[in-house]
């Protein structure tokens, strides 16, 4: 693993935190063709789709996703959290997780890993959820 991180969706104009702390890293090679950086965009934009039905904004921005990585052959890995271990969709979540990310195109397989280390705590939302939240 190179360790390097990628480039972050440029949908705003500054990194948020949730965005500041998620760690998208190319596993053993870095897919080399023009289109690895957008597949990157595109996970994440995929993930930006997964919303806790609980809370109005996307598991994404309220800081869910700690780790994606992407291996040469294409497949991802992404380790999660949720807020709470006892969270309703618990079982559920992390497959709708899987579903957005083996639908994009160039994906050749998603694994999701659940972790509560480190505990998911508010301080790695974005402004964006904090403001879909009114928590400012």
């Amino acid at each position: 693993m190179d360790g390097k991180p990628l480039e972050q969706d440029g949908s705003s104009e500054a990194a948020s935190s949730a965005q500041e702390k998620v760690n998208v890293v190319a596993a053993g090679s870095k897919p080399s063709d023009e289109g690895g950086e957008r597949l990157h965009d595109d996970i994440i934009a995929a993930v930006k789709t997964v919303y806790d039905p609980e809370i109005p904004a996307d598991i994404y921005e309220l800081g869910l996703i700690y780790d994606i990585a992407i291996d040469a052959e294409r497949s991802v890995t992404i380790t999660m959290t949720l807020t709470a271990p006892a969270c309703p969709v618990a079982g559920e979540m992390p497959k709708w997780v899987e579903n957005a990310v083996n639908a994009v195109p160039g994906v050749s397989n998603t694994t999701v890993n659940m972790t509560f280390d480190p505990p998911w705590d508010m301080s790695r939302m974005s402004d964006e959820a904090r403001l879909a939240l009114n928590m400012f």
